[in-house]
């Protein structure tokens, strides 16, 4: 039972919690709440996987194809036509997440070692918790509030589900437990998050090797032209080394396991 006294400290008082004076608490709590939650579930770092949230699985994107009515719109046909050529996407990351769960369940540590991440909302991210959940492993996700958009799903782990409210801590908390990535496609904040990992690579404020996959060629060649960024100098030719392509889940499997292999299991970052 709370007494008048404690009722009057300034850390229960939500007014002031939430006022503009107390950012710096916010901000705080937004760090050492998920270092907590981390380490309560032994957890040593992340696979992080990133992508649209707007991607559905094919189950789902057939099921409203078939459903739509006669009188449907052509635009609005393609579209429906195009969401069930874009879910061989989600397919792909459950399937690649599932294959990685299960090779990290077979290392010899004390922690759980590369550990699928997500943002924790619904698309590629939920297909990512699908797929690490489905191989028995543990399904983190970093979900965040949005207006137009819905929080968490029903494959993230019990406890794991970390929710934010400012997009740098959630980036913070990416960033520094990732030892690999891979993005799908998506729009602006898959955009946003795989640009700032490449920049903090690039200005070497990120030291640690982080493979990155950036998945399928064609699309990413598409929504980016790298090889016009170096023709102009506005990047170094080197800078394309920080990523790499790839077009298949069987590719990626063997990138990642090699590449995580010679460099977190024994190599400069062990």
């Amino acid at each position: 039972m709370m007494n008048k006294k404690d009722k009057d400290r300034f850390y229960y008082d939500k007014n002031f919690l939430g006022s503009p004076d107390a950012r710096s608490v916010r901000i705080l709590s937004e760090y050492y709440g998920p270092l907590q939650r981390i380490k309560r579930n032994k957890i040593q770092d992340f696979l992080v996987f990133f992508g649209s949230a707007r991607i559905q699985s094919k189950e789902q994107a057939q099921a409203t194809l078939n459903s739509v009515s006669k009188d449907v719109s052509n635009s609005e046909l393609n579209q429906l036509k195009s969401n069930l050529e874009m879910s061989r996407y989600y397919e792909d990351a459950r399937k690649l997440s599932y294959q990685m769960t299960k090779w990290s369940q077979k290392l010899n540590h004390k922690k759980k070692r590369f550990v699928v991440t997500s943002g924790g909302g619904p698309g590629i991210m939920e297909a990512a918790n699908r797929g690490a959940t489905e191989a028995g492993g543990s399904a983190i996700g970093l979900s965040i509030s949005l207006p137009y958009e819905p929080s968490g799903n029903d494959w993230i782990t019990d406890d794991l589900e970390i929710h934010f409210h400012y997009f740098f801590m959630r980036k913070f908390w990416f960033l520094y437990l990732a030892k690999a990535m891979v993005v799908w496609p998506g729009g602006f904040g898959t955009l946003d998050e795989v640009m700032e990992a490449l920049t903090l690579i690039q200005t070497n404020k990120l030291r640690k090797k982080i493979p990155i996959i950036l998945y399928d060629e064609q699309f990413w060649n598409k929504i980016v032209d790298w090889d016009f960024m170096v023709e102009r100098g506005v990047i170094s030719k080197s800078d394309v080394d920080h990523f790499k392509f790839c077009n298949t889940v069987e590719e990626s499997y063997e990138y990642l396991t090699k590449t995580i292999s010679s460099t977190h299991l024994k190599g400069p970052n062990f």
